[in-house]
């Protein structure tokens, strides 16, 4: 089995965790819930673990004591030794005002910091506006985040992340707030307050903003990358799925993606589009030709359901259906000549929520 296919069955499948290993993922909160980072072959991506499917998966992991390694089987198959990262040293630092570290911000992977902003949003209190796979209010109440990060904040963790942990770019997202900016003015407030501390690539990730003058605000105040994130592209889907995220029709996305490719430039602008949610292989790839051909990075990632939320018990997509869309899109992306290397900070930067990297230097479907 080659990597390409191994990471794709992982992140559809999941992996079962045996407790001698001591390790532990995260539950709940914004971006990549449930999930473990896991490094195979000197690639770290991040795995389910707490989700049903996982609790399934042919792949689990097991301790070798006599060779102190970690190992992936498949049944009673060694497929690899793999290994975890280690906690961040920044972790152990609290902020001057007493707030943990790892409460402002996470280490996604092994070299991302992350964090949202503001751990509330607009639509998610409401079943009639909530996005049905979102998590973000679940660390909040579980204590594990605070509501609101102060930029000040932000910047002293960033910089101690940088220093301890040769973090290399930073991942803001944001629920979204009841303002017609939807959480642009706010990374712009954060950004800037970073980027006065430390020289550290920045990822903003908002709803189009009704002005898209804010593009131009955000990169000025140091965020170099933008992510505005579609996840279903089927009107009907997006209103079954996000009945109030689908208020924001998907042409507005495509005039919000076009003016922010003017100002950050081709491939500095991405969407996360989440396969699985109902989006059919012909839908997500004639969108995802849309998006390259206009110079915006699809960074397409296998749905994973999360517990607690109403979409907990909604199969992940298949390996199968993952493999043929990265072929294609991989291919598109070679063709436009876009790589999530050439990506200055963000998610499709990071890549390890999806196997879609692995895919660029496809050169035919």
């Amino acid at each position: 089995m080659n990597k390409q296919q191994l990471i794709t069955d992982l992140q559809t499948q999941g992996l079962r965790l045996m407790e001698e290993t001591g390790a532990s993922g995260r539950k709940g909160g914004a971006g990549p819930s449930d999930h473990k980072a896991v490094t195979i072959e000197g690639t770290t991506v991040m795995v389910p673990i707490y989700t049903g499917a996982a609790a399934r998966s042919p792949y689990a992991v097991t301790i070798d004591a006599t060779l102190d390694q970690t190992l992936l089987h498949r049944g009673d198959e060694l497929v690899a030794p793999i290994a975890f990262p280690h906690q961040p040293k920044f972790y152990g630092l609290t902020t001057a005002d007493g707030i943990p570290y790892w409460k402002i911000a996470l280490l996604h992977s092994h070299d991302v910091l992350a964090t949202t902003v503001l751990q509330t949003c607009m639509r998610y209190s409401d079943a009639a506006t909530s996005c049905q796979f979102c998590a973000i209010g679940q660390s909040l109440e579980a204590g594990r985040t605070i509501a609101r990060k102060t930029p000040a904040q932000l910047a002293e963790v960033a910089e101690a992340a940088v220093r301890l942990d040769g973090v290399k770019h930073m991942v803001m997202t944001s629920g979204t707030p009841n303002t017609s900016d939807r959480g642009a003015a706010y990374l712009t407030e954060c950004a800037r307050a970073i980027k006065n501390r430390v020289a550290l690539p920045i990822q903003a990730q908002c709803e189009p903003p009704d002005d898209f003058l804010w593009f131009e605000r955000l990169q000025a105040a140091g965020v170099d990358a933008i992510g505005m994130h579609l996840e279903a592209v089927d009107p009907q889907v997006r209103a079954q799925i996000m009945p109030g995220k689908a208020t924001v029709s998907v042409d507005y996305y495509y005039e919000a993606f076009a003016a922010a490719v003017k100002v950050f430039g081709r491939g500095q602008v991405s969407t996360y589009l989440l396969a699985g949610l109902g989006d059919d292989l012909p839908t997500l790839l004639a969108a995802c030709d849309r998006l390259v051909t206009i110079g915006v990075y699809p960074f397409v990632v296998p749905f994973v359901p999360i517990s607690g939320t109403p979409l907990a018990n909604h199969a992940p997509p298949t390996s199968e259906f993952m493999l043929a869309l990265y072929r294609q899109v991989g291919a598109m992306l070679n063709r436009a000549d876009l790589s999530s290397s050439d990506i200055k900070a963000g998610c499709a930067k990071c890549g390890a929520c999806s196997a879609l990297s692995t895919f660029e230097d496809v050169v035919s479907c």
